[in-house]
């Protein structure tokens, strides 16, 4: 089955931690500029969503008891619609909202083009 999100094993271990420390998470990716263009991570309800944001995925994290949401903005959506994304935690200093800023990391977004049969999965 296709998926539009993935999660690599390090930024999955960063999600099970946040998770201990803070309770049920969501990520955000906006379209903006400097950190608006990182994904953000933050407590689930945290940051509101409506209907200017598309839900991307329902990400299942071995240890974690529920899905992390990721959400995106619509207008970004539309630049992105046929792009899988991956999520990875890198060393840095993360956005200043993001729930991995104190701790020495960030998360960003690697991303590739889906491919034919993906895009048909997903539409179907």
């Amino acid at each position: 089955m296709a998926t539009r999100v993935d999660v690599t094993p390090a930024a999955a271990d960063m999600m099970r931690q946040l998770r201990e420390q803070h309770g049920p998470l969501m990520f955000h990716q906006s379209g903006g500029c400097c950190d608006g263009s990182s994904p953000m991570c933050y407590l689930e309800g945290e940051f509101r969503t409506g209907s200017s944001d598309v839900l991307l995925e329902s990400l299942a994290i071995e240890g974690v008891p529920e899905p992390i949401t990721f959400w995106m903005s619509a207008s970004q959506f539309e630049l992105w619609k046929h792009t899988h994304l991956t999520v990875d935690v890198v060393p840095g200093r993360g956005a200043g909202f993001s729930l991995e800023a104190p701790e020495g990391v960030r998360f960003l977004i690697r991303s590739r083009l889906l491919t034919e049969r993906e895009l048909a999965e997903l539409a179907g």
